[in-house]
């Protein structure tokens, strides 16, 4: 079965699940030729008894164009985390999670995913870019990130921390890494 490149991008209330909640997250999907196969966006309602980080709260503070964004048309986590899986099962390949950075986005969408559906259509695993890029550029980890990046890799897309932009936004730099990687 082909794979299908899942871009995916969170936005929380704090550093981890559970304690802070997924306020928003989005995908969109990439077959391996780089066509973008659909996408999955949803704005939740907070945990029960989860709390919001101070830290987090104040970033928020200096971007309310993308607070706004997030908190319209709320749902409550286990519907949509039903239709986000849903969605992922009916997409044309078995789904890959990628994210940039993985580690925090992966964290939140599987802990959801259990918690709400049981399941991981992702199983354990994530692609995360910045390792990808890491590998690809020959560059140390922590000196691999966009602004060193080749800006042929990046399209015309800017990152407004609204879930499906950035979703978007980073879908294409992968597919972009990817076929990097390829013609080397």
């Amino acid at each position: 079965m082909a794979e299908i490149y899942v871009s995916t991008d969170v936005e929380a209330d704090g550093p981890i699940p559970g304690r802070n909640s997924m306020l928003s997250f989005a995908s969109a999907a990439f077959d391996a030729d780089g066509t973008m196969v659909g996408t999955f966006t949803a704005n939740l309602d907070t945990l029960p008894g989860a709390v919001a980080d101070p830290g987090t709260m104040a970033w928020w503070g200096r971007n309310p164009e993308a607070w706004q964004a997030c908190r319209a048309e709320l749902r409550e986590p286990g519907e949509a985390m039903a239709d986000y899986r849903a969605w992922l099962e009916a997409l044309p390949g078995k789904p890959v999670f990628v994210g940039y950075p993985a580690a925090f986005d992966f964290m939140f969408v599987y802990w959801y995913l259990i918690r709400f559906t049981g399941v991981s259509p992702f199983s354990h695993s994530a692609l995360d870019m910045k390792s990808f890029a890491m590998a690809v550029l020959g560059t140390e980890f922590r000196g691999t990130v966009k602004r060193t990046m080749p800006r042929a890799w990046f399209g015309p897309g800017r990152h407004t921390h609204v879930a499906l932009d950035d979703a978007i936004e980073q879908g294409e730099l992968w597919i972009a890494m990817r076929r990097a990687a390829r013609s080397r």
